[in-house]
């Protein structure tokens, strides 16, 4: 089965299968980190069959890959079954997936980034217009240091003091 993918630096989207397509291209292109700032693991996203087969190419292949997901709004899928997180379950050594804590659960946005390249923005995380850009270096990096934030914000005490 052939699977669509964006191939233009920059592509405007609108709809649920624009935001699927977005988001498989997205974790298909990334290579070493995919970092992900989700209102509730959508499942017309994030239940994708292709998606969560370049989650799992990506994770399993041979470099030591990593996928974080800092959930925003967790009592949404808490209690659904989600082929995600039954995949993140089995493979607790790749991804990782947090709560995030207030005030950082109070974004409004959700975004995608595949290593510091490729990013998926939506300013609505409860909308599907948005944005993927799939060569943009400054803007994953944007991203980035927002979502480390959010991502330090829930760290534990004890991995606090490790890091510190």
């Amino acid at each position: 089965m052939l699977i669509p993918r964006l191939t233009e630096p920059r592509t405007i989207l609108s709809t649920p299968d624009e935001v699927r397509i977005a988001a498989t291209t997205v974790a298909a292109s990334a290579q070493r980190t995919l970092t992900l700032l989700t209102h509730s693991l959508e499942s017309e996203v994030y239940e994708y069959p292709p998606f969560i087969d370049a989650v799992k190419r990506l994770v399993l292949g041979p470099r030591f890959a990593k996928v974080r997901v800092l959930v925003l709004n967790p009592a949404r899928i808490m209690y659904s079954r989600h082929e995600f997180i039954a995949i993140a379950r089995k493979l607790t050594s790749y991804i990782e997936i947090r709560n995030a804590l207030s005030p950082f659960r109070e974004n409004p946005c959700s975004y995608m980034i595949a290593d510091d390249q490729a990013t998926l923005y939506r300013l609505q995380g409860t909308r599907w217009d948005g944005i993927c850009e799939l060569r943009n270096p400054g803007v994953a990096r944007l991203y980035l240091e927002h979502f480390d934030t959010g991502w330090s914000q829930c760290a534990t005490p004890r991995t606090q003091a490790l890091s510190g």
